[in-house]
């Protein structure tokens, strides 16, 4: 009887530990999950990385005190200009934020939105029929990335202006033309000069040099973390696709007829046609469709991993990972700074390259 008691015993004895370590186990769960659950509601990393990389008709600065009954928003106002129905509709953003309205208006998430139900107007959906002319309302307000392209272009015009003007007395630059003019030799030297020919890159020069300074000003600019900079502007797709299509644009338009000839009537049996030919077609497409990509990919994807190491300190609210996360993403936007001029050296290399092949004469190849 004894011999039989001692497995019963020690079985029961086993089930019980078992349950009680499960059950603690739970517990510990339960608590771990409270404790991310209030974490996650204290600091919303998602929203804070969003609201950093997207545009918005406010350039909010800091909030103080937040969670509490005197949480106070500090931002810069920018003017909202709206058409609709009942005409045009001209205000600051501050009156309008907050969940304060404003001839049928507000700010929800920094984003412009209607309290009469109208829906905000866009090409692709006006063109498709997805939505009535007579139920939307038109923005042209100033965003904080149109903010960001005219302070950028004010610096260019300031700064190549008086470079242009600094040349009528002497021919040594000077001021800022001491540094730009290396750039500007370079561009005309490694990138026009290879890519297009030495008897047609001048005509291609100006918008070379302007997509490049434009693209690797704006890149720094996005990695100065104050007002007013800190727009992200080129990582904004309607930025890039507009630099894109402009780069096509030149390119078809300058384009001979040897290369017409390329695509329509490609170097292949005449049996391969019909698969080759599409293939071209869809090729002078995609390689615009490629400088946006890859551009608005590359400039995103810098601030999102800066911004998304620097929230690990507020998510997880240890010391030692804070010690870790600062000198990582000080290094990654070190880093940053040579993307800034390294993203914008490749959209301007591949322009010259799609224009260069445009324009190349294959009347004297062997």
């Amino acid at each position: 009887m004894k011999q039989r008691i001692n497995p019963i015993f020690f079985t029961f004895l086993f089930l019980f530990s078992s349950v009680f370590i499960s059950a603690q186990h739970e517990v510990a769960h339960q608590g771990e999950t409270a404790e991310i659950e209030k974490a996650e509601k204290s600091f919303d990393a998602k929203k804070m990385i969003m609201e950093h990389i997207g545009d918005s008709n406010e350039w909010h600065l800091v909030t103080l005190n937040e969670g509490t009954a005197d949480e106070k928003h500090i931002s810069v106002p920018l003017p909202i200009i709206i058409k609709d129905q009942t005409g045009i509709h001209t205000f600051l953003s501050s009156s309008i934020a907050h969940g304060h309205e404003h001839d049928g208006y507000t700010l929800h998430e920094g984003q412009l939105v209607s309290t009469k139900g109208l829906e905000k107007a866009t090409l692709f959906g006006l063109i498709g029929g997805k939505q009535d002319s007579g139920k939307v309302f038109y923005d042209f307000s100033i965003t904080k990335n149109v903010f960001a392209m005219l302070l950028s272009v004010i610096f260019m015009l300031i700064i190549f202006i008086g470079m242009g003007r600094s040349y009528k007395n002497s021919l040594m630059p000077k001021g800022a033309g001491r540094i730009l003019e290396p750039i500007v030799i370079f561009i005309r030297d490694e990138v026009a000069i290879p890519n297009i020919g030495s008897s047609k890159y001048k005509r291609f020069m100006p918008y070379l040099l302007t997509v490049f300074f434009f693209i690797w000003i704006n890149n720094l600019f996005g990695l100065i973390p104050f007002f007013p900079f800190g727009g992200n502007l080129t990582g904004n797709i309607a930025i890039t696709a507009v630099l894109a299509i402009i780069t096509l644009l030149i390119t078809l338009f300058s384009a001979n007829k040897d290369y017409w000839k390329h695509i329509f009537m490609p170097p292949v049996p005449i049996l391969l046609y019909p698969i080759m030919v599409p293939i071209e077609i869809i090729g002078v497409f995609t390689k615009p469709f490629a400088l946006m990509m890859r551009l608005f990919a590359n400039v995103t994807a810098g601030h999102i991993m800066i911004l998304a190491i620097i929230s690990l300190i507020f998510i997880f609210k240890s010391p030692l990972l804070g010690f870790a996360s600062v000198p990582l993403a000080l290094f990654i936007s070190v880093l940053e700074l040579l993307v800034a001029v390294l993203q914008a050296y490749i959209f301007t290399v591949l322009s010259a390259l799609f224009i260069g092949i445009a324009v190349q004469d294959h009347s004297h190849e062997h």
